[in-house]
């Protein structure tokens, strides 16, 4: 009985340890390149729909409000430096969706 207990414990930490040590790649990062290469889209970010704009990868529903609410107010957004202006996009998000956009 002792030598069951044992046996058992040991394949459950077998099992445990490859999940725990199992590698996940990251996700490709998408570049200009790369958008062109799978023929992304371009979504024109002052003429977009809320669902339009959501379904960029990375933005969001929230982001997504918030580029149409900046519209509203300040007018069309000319170029990737000016769409870090708006609330929760920073650098690193609009380079991210940059590909996805025309303006």
């Amino acid at each position: 009985m002792k030598q069951l207990a044992i046996a058992v414990g040991m394949t459950l930490l077998t099992l445990t340890a490859n999940q725990c040590l199992a590698q996940t790649q990251p996700a490709p990062e998408v570049t200009k390149a790369s958008a062109a290469a799978h023929n992304v889209q371009k979504v024109n970010i002052n003429t977009a729909t809320l669902d339009q704009l959501d379904a960029i990868p990375g933005l969001g529903k929230k982001k997504a409000q918030a580029v149409l609410d900046y519209i509203a107010e300040n007018g069309p957004i000319k170029d990737q430096a000016q769409l870090t202006q708006v609330k929760g996009i920073g650098d690193k998000l609009a380079a991210k969706i940059g590909p996805y956009l025309s303006y």
